[in-house]
């Protein structure tokens, strides 16, 4: 019996995922956790990745967010034995005074949507950020998370929705209350 899980082939597969994947690893973590954490959420992640070479899956893509989904699971388990209260927030960018030359209406878009994200749930804010942030397609956001690509796309779906009505940019759904024709309401 040999041992095909040891060995050179083994270090290079290693290697190969590490360099392939640490940028975005490092990023995903830095969006999700205390950026003094990032680093260590990483290495839990390429440790896991070691000892459990062999259930990496072989496509990039799909490496990429397996990796995602052990680091996730190490936030959690770490904000867990924190008694952290909140589940997972992804930071937005610091507002800092605006420079002379900044538009003041991107500045105020950028505020509506830093509020507006601070009202959505841990769930809408994590779909959204692996969609949008993280770039991944639903059947690796589906792995990150845990779940099947059809409920991640529900996921999805749902936390735009509250995005946009956080944001009053939902469509009118409501019909018009009888007897009223629809240019006369205000």
């Amino acid at each position: 019996m040999t041992n095909r899980s040891r060995g050179p082939d083994r270090e290079a597969r290693f290697t190969a995922l590490y360099h392939a994947t640490y940028a975005d690893l490092i990023r995903f973590a830095r969006r999700r956790a205390h950026p003094t954490h990032a680093d260590d959420i990483v290495a839990e992640a390429f440790l896991v990745a070691w000892r459990r070479l062999d259930d990496v899956p072989a496509g990039p893509l799909d490496a990429r967010a397996w990796l995602f989904g052990i680091a996730r699971h190490t936030m959690l388990n770490a904000r867990r034995g924190d008694e952290r209260q909140q589940a997972l927030a992804v930071r937005l960018a610091e507002t800092t005074a605006a420079p002379p030359g900044i538009d003041a209406d991107l500045v105020a878009a950028q505020l509506d949507l830093k509020t507006a994200w601070n009202q959505l749930s841990a769930v809408h804010q994590e779909a959204l950020a692996l969609a949008a942030l993280e770039d991944l397609a639903a059947p690796q956001a589906a792995v990150v998370l845990g779940i099947s690509p059809v409920a991640f796309r529900l996921r999805l779906s749902r936390a735009r929705r509250a995005l946009r009505l956080q944001l009053g940019h939902l469509p009118r759904t409501a019909p018009a209350p009888a007897g009223i024709p629809e240019g006369q309401i205000s």
